[in-house]
């Protein structure tokens, strides 16, 4: 077993500071020769133009620097909820995180999302109160704000000077002082007996004891200390960098078990070759190296295999040393090239299973898209392919007239999608304004069957299913009451790969979720059956099957949170209610207020419009995905393209058509 380098995240909400935070621990530990700036766009981890031009993070990037003698890959990830996919793939990588919060904002919406998926993770996390030098900082009421809202157990480690000022300073706290008072210890002590027991009948803990149980506890993600500063200034970075380096473990991994990593990010040199950012969480991978690459999709796994044709392990690269230059050791995070088909989220052997994923909600809206000259449509379908290599979730829907609707998280992800169509691939891309992407979910039991028979209206094959209502939240479940033995194996495969085909489009046209299919009858007959008979049967068995459970359309919804001035709190709250919203909490920030709510998808452009008259134009709003719920009134309808299943007759001219095209 060998101790590995310490995989670091820096997250925060949009503008929290996060960049240049990395930015200033880079520089300060002598990674860089100069420090860069956001607002000049010449900071190392916003590399790309776009990210110069918004000042905002859209790609996970890793920068590497030794801290206190450790070895610590710094991955830098988005802020803007609109690329929470980035996050979350990140999360699935780290061995801890630093959570950059502003000491004027102090919690906003994206650090609530982060702060629950790190907990549930159970990552070992550092919270950085950054921006102390700003008017309007706040220390003691924003530390009573983080244990109410955030994180109960909280530990400050530091405290401030002049804060809200330009001079502003961060000074460490002592753990025990000098009268043997330990407000760090009463923390510690609701998670350790022998800590308690000191702190009640004496005597009283050492230095050297709270130590040790605060680098225990914060490694079991069972307390997270706070540490003040500015990543402007540079104040309270040192004490931070101490934090990291004596609070956050690098856990130990196996260098000699087979290799066993997960891919978090996919991008392309200037000349167009794919590179794979890779964590290796055991073994070793080598350039030439011949690997094998498992892909969870919805309808089961899928392989295949590679040779790498060069391998860069990113803490040792530029260094010289032979790591760097085609080895990657248990722990690291490495750039792999030379495997075309490889995608975000691929495992390398069992990749990590022992941590759950993060969890965040799919995208809630979509919008049509289509090549401004018709003759780029071919390209505009191949350029979004390769994105999807990138983001999973980019996932197009073609509809029956040829154009394209494309699953969107929010409308700066679609100005950020045309930017890059245009720069990096040559194509032109017209986006119709983002509108919101329902689901089904069925209501009861429903049961299909049709048998193999001759005839213009028979199939060579024979399909029984049924759906039943799953848990919410569990996707889609397949399982089968016949035995592999009554169909060949491409039979089976042909059925399964075309209910989850199949579900995309439900009773209304929106995708179906949270159930269970079971094929109860299978049968063919030889030599006639083909697998053809099975795909093109099986959507009418399941939509029969889906009519007679019936379903229930439901609506996507945002989190939103709105900063305002206290005397706009009511009129704002009426806007929200008329556009379908649940109003909740009010609560005082400063001399300002914030209203949190749960609002329609639908009713958030017209929110984000009316917001400058109904605050005089200082409201700021921030929003994030939250549960769907049932839609109200008449249920909405999306256009089918699969040839309508439940009309047999317009769905046999749609399957000979398909014949007569060749497709």
């Amino acid at each position: 077993m060998t101790v590995t380098p310490l995989n670091l995240g820096i997250l925060a909400h949009v503008d929290a500071g996060k960049t240049s935070l990395t930015e200033r621990l880079l520089f300060e530990h002598g990674a860089l020769a100069a420090l860069g700036s956001v607002d000049e766009g010449s900071t190392t981890t916003d590399a790309g133009e776009l990210e110069r031009e918004r000042g905002i993070t859209i790609r996970t990037a890793v920068a590497p620097l030794t801290m206190a003698g450790r070895r610590v890959n710094l991955v830098d990830t988005p802020g803007h909820p609109d690329f929470i996919a980035e996050v979350e793939r990140a999360l699935a990588v780290l061995d801890g995180a630093v959570l950059v919060l502003s000491a004027v904002e102090g919690i906003q919406a994206q650090t609530r999302v982060l702060m629950k998926s790190l907990r549930r993770l159970r990552l070992p996390t550092v919270i950085f109160v950054n921006k102390i030098d700003r008017m309007g900082a706040r220390e003691s009421t924003l530390l009573a704000e983080l244990r109410r809202g955030l994180a109960p157990a909280l530990v400050p480690l530091g405290s401030t000077v002049g804060i809200g000022t330009p001079g502003a300073r961060a000074v460490p706290l002592p753990l025990v002082d000098g009268q043997g008072e330990s407000p760090v210890a009463a923390v510690l002590a609701e998670h350790d007996a022998a800590l308690l027991a000191r702190l009640v009948d004496g005597p009283p803990p050492t230095e050297a004891q709270v130590r040790e149980q605060l680098v225990r506890q914060t490694a079991a993600a069972l307390v997270q200390p706070v540490l003040f500063g500015s990543a402007l200034s540079g104040a309270g970075v040192d004490e931070l960098a101490r934090g990291i380096a004596t609070l956050l473990p690098s856990p130990a991994a196996d260098g000699q078990a087979p290799a066993s990593g997960t891919v978090f990010a996919v991008d392309r040199t200037p000349g167009g070759e794919k590179r794979a950012y890779v964590r290796l969480f055991a073994g070793r991978l080598r350039e030439r190296q011949r690997v094998t690459l498992h892909r969870d999709e919805a309808q089961g796994t899928t392989t295949l295999g590679g040779r790498i044709a060069r391998l860069e392990d990113v803490g040792e690269a530029g260094g010289g040393a032979e790591q760097g230059r085609g080895l990657l050791t248990a722990g690291g995070i490495g750039i792999l090239r030379g495997l075309p088909g490889i995608r975000v989220g691929d495992r390398i052997g069992a990749g990590h299973r022992d941590r759950p994923p993060a969890r965040f909600a799919p995208p809630g809206l979509e919008a049509a898209v289509r090549a401004r000259r018709p003759e780029q449509q071919g390209a505009l379908h191949a350029a979004l392919g390769a994105l999807a290599d990138e983001d999973p979730f980019i996932r197009t829907r073609t509809a029956a007239d040829g154009s394209l609707s494309l699953l969107l998280h929010g409308a700066v992800q679609r100005e950020v999608l045309a930017a890059r169509l245009q720069r990096e691939f040559g194509v032109e891309a017209e986006f119709a304004p983002v509108t919101p992407v329902y689901r089904e979910r069925p209501l009861g039991t429903g049961a299909a069957l049709r048998e193999l028979g001759p005839g213009p209206d028979g199939f060579w094959a024979t399909v029984g299913l049924r759906v039943e209502p799953a848990p919410h939240g569990s996707g889609i479940r397949y399982a089968r009451e016949t035995e592999w033995g009554a169909l060949p194996r491409a039979f089976h495969r042909a059925i399964e790969e075309t209910v989850y085909l199949s579900l995309r489009q439900g009773l209304l046209g929106w995708e179906v979720t949270d159930c269970a299919v079971t094929v109860t009858h299978a049968g063919w007959a030889s030599p006639l059956s083909t697998a053809a008979d099975f795909r093109r049967l099986t959507p009418l068995v399941l939509l029969r099957a889906l009519s007679l459970a019936g379903t229930r359309v439901y609506e996507p919804c945002r989190e939103v949170e709105v900063e305002l001035p206290e005397d706009t709190v009511g009129a704002v709250a009426a806007r929200i209610a008329v556009l379908g919203g649940i109003v909740g909490a009010a609560r005082e920030n400063g001399d300002r207020w914030t209203l949190t709510a749960e609002l329609p998808a639908a009713g958030m452009q017209e929110l984000g419009e009316a917001l400058p008259g109904l605050t005089g134009g200082e409201g700021a709003l921030w929003s994030q995905a939250g549960p769907d719920r049932a839609v109200r009134g008449p249920a909405p309808r999306r256009v089918r393209t699969d040839g309508n299943p439940l009309d047999l007759e317009e769905y046999r001219r749609f399957l000979a058509d398909r014949s007569l095209s060749g497709r």
